[in-house]
């Protein structure tokens, strides 16, 4: 026979156990059907934005297409086209999909949010380049659209992301970009880099390593077939056409190349300049940081010395002696003081 004690001990147990599972709202149950329609809500999220920018370049979408660029297996793909054409997000026509007018909007919304998080990143926090994308790609599912509003105000409602992409408005008005890939351009132009593209994620990351940044001028000394030569900030690199071809860029007019800048990490031991201005690439805390330390346009600066060992430079400014990196120096675009003749 049972002991009384340990049959109240198994109810109360099993009491607990249902509580656990069953309860509204916080109950194990719960939870795992809120995570099932979450990640559902995810995939219809990144379905859309697949099938939004294949459409902004003419490219047809397709069941392989959407099923290789979520990871997801044809099963899984057809349930999910399902669900989205049976809510009014996409059609299908000959094999192909397409977004109705809710579903472009819907997708619109993800994209903003995705490249308002990375203005966010790239502007408000210390966060590392290469992680921008990562870090957006899981917030962008999280913001509401008040959240994304809001976000959108405190940034001052930019219109391009840190890569020089458009950032939709909250009512879908997408800028439009008049730009060229920087592997069209001939030898001998003068460009400046508007926009690089974020995908595929390797070559970005082999963008980041050379220093390509928004903003960045780059003269294009030559070029053949298999390479592109070219000058920018004092130094010289070469680009595979393929890479450039993820470069967009616009023209330099003659008058602004007239006005070229030199870069602090030019400047010699003893010399004197003017800062005119601080690279785009130079964001967030070290931007911040350089202007506290009172470089700024306008401001004098004049080089003190240079560590033996390399890398590391003294400038005095006001008055006071800070050091920079070679890196951070070829960031302060200057204009060197002009000899008066005696």
């Amino acid at each position: 026979m049972t002991d009384p004690t340990t049959s109240i001990v198994i109810f109360f147990g099993l009491v607990i156990v249902a509580v656990a599972l069953f309860w509204p709202g916080t109950g194990l149950l719960h939870h795992l059907r809120e995570s099932r329609g979450a990640t559902r809500r995810i995939r219809v999220e990144d379905a859309l934005k697949h099938l939004y920018h294949r459409e902004e370049r003419g490219l047809p979408s397709t069941l392989e297409g959407i099923g290789g660029a979520l990871g997801l297996p044809p099963g899984h793909i057809v349930e999910l086209t399902q669900w989205m054409e049976k809510n009014g997000l996409a059609y299908s026509q000959e094999e192909r999909f397409f977004l109705t007018r809710e579903g472009r909007k819907y997708a619109l919304q993800i994209i903003r949010a995705h490249r308002l998080w990375e203005r966010f990143l790239a502007y408000e926090t210390g966060v590392d380049e290469k992680s921008w994308h990562i870090k957006a790609e899981r917030r962008e599912h999280e913001l509401t659209p008040e959240e994304i509003d809001a976000l959108a105000t405190r940034l001052g409602n930019p219109r391009y992301d840190p890569h020089g992409d458009p950032i939709p408005t909250s009512d879908g008005t997408v800028p439009e970009l008049h730009v060229r890939s920087l592997a069209q351009i001939e030898a001998g132009a003068h460009v400046r880099v508007v926009h690089i593209e974020d995908e595929p994620v390797a070559v970005y990351q082999q963008l980041i390593a050379l220093g390509v940044h928004l903003g960045m001028e780059i003269y294009v000394q030559s070029k053949n077939k298999d390479r592109i030569f070219v000058e920018s900030e004092g130094r010289s690199f070469v680009l595979a056409p393929l890479i450039a071809s993820n470069i967009s860029v616009e023209l330099i007019t003659e008058k602004e190349v007239e006005g070229h800048l030199e870069w602090l990490s030019s400047l010699q031991v003893g010399e004197t300049a003017k800062v005119t201005r601080i690279s785009p690439a130079c964001r967030g805390l070290e931007r911040r940081r350089l202007m506290d330390l009172g470089v700024v346009p306008g401001t004098e600066i004049t080089t003190d010395r240079k560590s033996p060992s390399g890398g590391l430079t003294a400038y005095r400014v006001r008055g006071t002696v800070i050091a920079l990196r070679d890196e951070q120096a070829r960031l302060i675009g200057i204009s060197r003081e002009k000899e008066v003749a005696s």
